[in-house]
């Protein structure tokens, strides 16, 4: 279990900084393999979640911080100026708010982060808020994973329908929030 839980952190971090890797369902598919293991082992897959989200998304705060608009133009984070100015309005009036939603909508992190880096949001106050939000963010992915373990017999089971349930689950989220954009 300790093998898993290292590279659940690695996996997470790495997947918190280059955004194309499927985060969510590494924390579904580690707790439902650790639901049938020990269901005491899901706190254990939930910490390690979150904690790799918390140092990823501090990673990712600094190069936002570090780079600016014109690494964030060079990256193409930056392909709507328009919506990183709402969201930096956004954060302004609801901070904490903001970076717990954005954790949990997809495509929705990286645009708060840098937000809130462009309009020099603290380290302290970005910390604070964003452990939250990686703690709930992870407990989430895990309930989804136990949801698999409760209906599936075998591990490979579980784990298989967990990571198929988050692929599916942001893939419809990503379509209905490009549907609501255009």
């Amino acid at each position: 279990m300790i093998s898993t839980l290292i590279w659940l952190v690695a996996v997470v971090t790495f997947g918190a900084v280059v955004p194309i890797v499927p985060t969510g369902a590494a924390v579904s598919g580690a707790a439902a393999y650790a639901a049938h293991q020990n269901p005491v082992n899901v706190v254990l897959v939930i910490l390690a979640g979150a904690g790799g989200a918390y140092v990823g998304d501090l990673a990712m705060y600094a190069m936002c911080r570090w780079g600016g608009e014109q690494l964030a133009r060079r990256l193409h984070w930056l392909r709507d100026p328009e919506r990183v100015a709402r969201m930096e309005k956004r954060l302004r009036e609801r901070q904490i708010s903001m970076l717990l939603v954005s954790r949990l909508l997809p495509g929705g992190r990286v645009p708060v982060l840098l937000a809130a880096a462009l309009m020099g949001m603290s380290w302290k106050r970005f910390a604070m808020a964003n452990g939250p939000a990686c703690l709930l963010w992870s407990t989430l992915y895990a309930a989804i994973g136990i949801f698999g373990y409760a209906i599936f017999p075998e591990p490979w089971q579980s784990v298989l329908a967990a990571v198929l349930l988050v692929l599916l689950i942001s893939q419809t989220m990503s379509t209905l929030s490009r549907r609501r954009g255009a």
